[in-house]
């Protein structure tokens, strides 16, 4: 078994995004390349964004810290702290109207599928 305290890491990844030229920072928190199942924590500073980009598989986007937007198209969707977004399974993009942290959970297929 393990614990982590989501908080704590979004404040950490906060700083470090903060401190980047980037305004971006993210780590793994659970899985990785091999298995279906991948969390990360991602932190972007106000008015960065992640540029649009296709889904790899099923995912969610829960907003720990700050406010965000998810656009896919035309639709678009805020998300506050607290907030779980289902991220559509088309191209999509994230913005961060403020200094923002969220857990991106991504579901998918197995390698070989």
């Amino acid at each position: 078994m393990e614990k982590s305290s989501l908080m704590a890491l979004a404040g950490e990844q906060v700083d470090r995004a903060r401190g980047s030229s980037s305004g971006r920072s993210a780590t793994t928190v659970h899985g990785g390349t091999d298995r279906t199942l991948r969390q990360t924590l991602i932190a972007l500073t106000g008015g960065r964004s992640l540029d649009e980009h296709d889904s790899p598989g099923e995912a969610t986007l829960h907003v720990l810290h700050g406010r965000v937007r998810l656009r896919s198209g035309a639709a678009e969707i805020e998300g506050t702290a607290g907030d779980l977004l289902v991220v559509p399974d088309a191209r999509h993009s994230l913005h961060a109207d403020e200094d923002s942290a969220v857990l991106l959970t991504v579901v998918a297929a197995p390698a070989g599928r």
